[in-house]
């Protein structure tokens, strides 16, 4: 399975960090709408993403609720029928909760930088360091933890939970 070094970070607006990325960032911005049905799973998350109605992708995660940088492993199967999928995953395992989104995402090399506005919860920072196969996690918190310095995310920023937990919390 792949993995990556994730952060998540509650910001006052995605605009404030929208021209430090920039001058980090190789490309980018790419706006991308986000619906995510989340199933029940005995292991890890297990979400559909829908960007259109012939466009999504199945995802499959296991990473611990931590503040700071943690280790993701996952799984993500392209979907042409995101809504039929839906339908069969919900029949066969139930839907936990939904999450709406709007992300702005920006890549530098093999680290994705996500700003997210979440309907009911405002907005986030995500990044994501992609490990390749040899890379140990160590090297992505390290690279991690330069980029939260640059981006000045505080400590107390760091959320440990993903927006569904959030959003159910509330």
């Amino acid at each position: 399975m792949a993995r990556n070094i994730e952060i998540k970070a509650k910001i006052e607006r995605t605009e404030a960090l929208v021209s430090i990325i920039a001058s980090l960032a190789d490309t980018g911005p790419f706006d991308l709408p986000h619906h995510d049905t989340f199933f029940n799973c005995p292991l890890g998350k297990l979400k559909l993403r829908a960007f259109s109605a012939n466009a999504g992708e199945l995802i499959y995660y296991q990473r611990p609720e931590l503040k700071g940088p943690k280790l993701s492993i996952y799984q993500i199967s392209p979907t042409n029928t995101p809504d039929s999928l839906r339908n069969t995953l919900a029949s066969a395992y139930g839907i936990l909760g939904t999450v709406r989104k709007r992300r702005t995402l920006y890549l530098l090399g093999n680290t994705r930088f996500h700003l997210d506005h979440v309907d009911t919860l405002g907005d986030f920072l995500e990044l994501e360091v992609v490990l390749s196969e040899n890379q140990t996690a160590t090297s992505g918190e390290s690279f991690a933890h330069e980029l939260m310095a640059k981006l000045g995310i505080l400590p107390s920023q760091l959320i440990p939970t993903s927006y569904l937990e959030l959003l159910r919390k509330s």
